[in-house]
Formats: C-alpha cells, sequence, structure tokens
C-alpha cells in the first residue's frame, strides 16, 4: 500500500501547485511570482513518474498489475497530462505565447547542463583515481628497484667481505 501513498504524495504536490498556479495567475506580474508553484509542478510530476517505474519493476503481482493500481497511475497520469496544459495555456495567455515552452525548454537545458556536470566531474574523479593507482604502482616499483639494488649491494658487500676471510684464512 505504501507505493500507492508514495505516487498520491507526488500526485497531491503537484495538485496543489496547480491549484496555487490558478490562484495568482491573474495577479503575477512576472513568471517569478509563479516560480515556487511550477517548481513543485516539475517535482510533483516528477515523483509520480519515478513511481510509477520503481513499480514496473519491482513488488508483487498483485501491486504491478492490480486493477486499482494499474486504473490510479493511468488516471493520475492522464489528469497530470492534462492539468500540465492548462497550466501551459494559462501561462501563455498571461505571459504571452512561447513563455511555457521557453519555461520547459530552459529547465531542460538546465536539467542537461546538469547532468553533463555531473558525467564530467565523474570522469575528472575516475582520471585522478586513475592517475593516483598509476603513481601509487610508480612508487612501489622504485621502492623495489631501490631495495633490490640496496639488497644487492648489501649482498655484494658480504661476499667481498667473506671472499676477503676466505682468502686470509688460507694464508
Amino acid at each position: 500500500m505504501e507505493p500507492i501513498s508514495t505516487a498520491l504524495a507526488g500526485f497531491a504536490l503537484f495538485k496543489s501547485a496547480v491549484d496555487g498556479i490558478k490562484s495568482v495567475i491573474g495577479t503575477a506580474n512576472d513568471v517569478g511570482d509563479i516560480a515556487g508553484y511550477i517548481d513543485n509542478l516539475f517535482e510533483g510530476e516528477k515523483q509520480v513518474q519515478q513511481e510509477r517505474s520503481k513499480k514496473a519493476g519491482v513488488g508483487s503481482v498483485s501491486d504491478q498489475f492490480g486493477v486499482k493500481s494499474v486504473a490510479t497511475e493511468i488516471i493520475n497520469a492522464r489528469l497530470a497530462q492534462e492539468q500540465m496544459r492548462e497550466i501551459a495555456t494559462m501561462v501563455d495567455l498571461r505571459f504571452g505565447p512561447g513563455t511555457w515552452k521557453s519555461i520547459v525548454d530552459e529547465r531542460a537545458r538546465r536539467i542537461q547542463q546538469a547532468k553533463e556536470a555531473e558525467a564530467q566531474a565523474r570522469r575528472e574523479r575516475i582520471k585522478k583515481q586513475k592517475e593516483f593507482e598509476e603513481n601509487l604502482k610508480q612508487g612501489f616499483m622504485i621502492l623495489l628497484a631501490i631495495l633490490l639494488t640496496v639488497g644487492l649491494f648489501i649482498g655484494l658487500m658480504i661476499t667481498i667481505a667473506n671472499s676477503q676471510n676466505y682468502v686470509e684464512s688460507y694464508r
């Protein structure tokens, strides 16, 4: 029952954002006056979609395929689409044609930029990790070479000392 309540929470956030936009759209001086509601609108839609995606892959068969669950998901998704179109029309009527498209396009651009920045940061972390590992390997190789050289030098010195003692013992 919890997945349905989580999806309903996302839908409730979406619905409250729609109601908020509808209540202030007539008196809003610019899009900034309704920006918080628009953020909640997109967040609510995102939560509903995430919950739907999550439920598609896991859960009991009755959760995934039950008539109540399927009906709730489909109806909520359709209501959300319908209300999103309604809000788009209201914003365009209030602030001029293309305003909603500009908002959606700018949001998509920013999301893409954030994903690209995250991917770049991930690539940088991986690169630094590989560089660190490579430097560590080289450090160990140098240390091994130094230890080997010192060991050979000590072994040579011991061999020379033993050979001198051996020669002196025969004199």
